[in-house]
């Protein structure tokens, strides 16, 4: 009975510890891993490389919370035999529904909060621990880890979207951090969010063809030229030169030619 006492609590302890290192790879600051690895830290180059391989970290904390489930589902059965003998039935049924709980409050919610909370620090005190299980369990995550690559071939799909989402992730957090240390104001962290709002918009939804753009040339009159660009409302006006290759000479300001008294026009930029 000892015996499965001790292996339900060592597969808690494992569950716990995969399932919060998770939860701090989603977390971790990806600018101080690399700082760290930059240092000569073998862990930070450790978990860098780890954060770059993020299908392989996946692959290695699934097959550990499994070997963590079934240890605990072995720890159970061994406890009910050994205390109602290997012929009890209803034991061997309520004791999961009673463990269960446990296992769900020690071995995952409350590592998460925990990690959550601090992953920077959690996440490099359990590195070593994490690197190792890494090359321990990396037979059976290896072939996980290419089967997604396979499938990610077949269905034309990359990890750039998950590497995206974990950099803007680091971004918000670094922005976070920085507003809280009174470094960023408002204004400042508002302006970085709105950009990375419309950082998956295409460029062309935003900026003008430049053969749609309306151009003048040093023939023309400043009064026919302000004229033109309040119509378009630009603040800038290109000139083209009007021969047939209409080459872009360059370009005016419109409160330059406001400015100006005179009739000319100033040198182009």
């Amino acid at each position: 009975m000892m015996t499965a006492l001790l292996l339900l609590i060592a597969s808690v302890c494992c569950s716990a510890f995969f399932s919060g290192a998770e939860t701090g790879f989603y977390r971790v600051t990806r600018v101080r891993l690399m700082l760290d690895a930059l240092g000569g830290d073998w862990i930070g180059r450790g978990l860098l490389w780890l954060t770059n391989h993020p299908a392989l970290f996946v692959a290695t904390t699934l097959v550990g919370n499994n070997l963590s489930n079934s240890l605990a589902s072995l720890a159970v059965v061994m406890w009910t035999q050994a205390c109602f003998g290997p012929a009890s039935v209803w034991p061997e049924l309520l004791a999961p529904a009673v463990v269960a709980p446990l296992i769900f409050i020690y071995g995952e919610l409350m590592p998460k909060h925990v990690f959550y909370q601090a992953p920077n620090r959690l996440l490099r005190r359990c590195g070593p621990a994490l690197l190792l299980c890494t090359g321990l369990l990396l037979p059976v995550s290896a072939v996980l880890w290419g089967l997604s690559t396979i499938l990610e071939r077949m269905v034309g799909r990359t990890r750039q979207p998950l590497r995206t989402v974990l950099a803007r992730r680091e971004l918000e957090q670094v922005l976070m951090e920085g507003h809280k240390a009174g470094i960023l104001r408002p204004t400042q962290r508002g302006l970085t969010q709105a950009l990375l709002a419309v950082a998956q918009r295409p460029i062309r939804q935003f900026a003008d063809p430049a053969g749609r753009i309306p151009r003048a040339n040093p023939q023309m009159h400043k009064a026919d030229i302000l004229r033109l660009a309040r119509r378009h409302r630009l603040p800038a006006i290109p000139f083209e030169d009007p021969r047939a290759e209409r080459p872009l000479l360059g370009y005016l300001r419109v409160v330059d030619l406001y400015l100006d008294p005179t009739d000319q026009l100033p040198p182009l930029r």
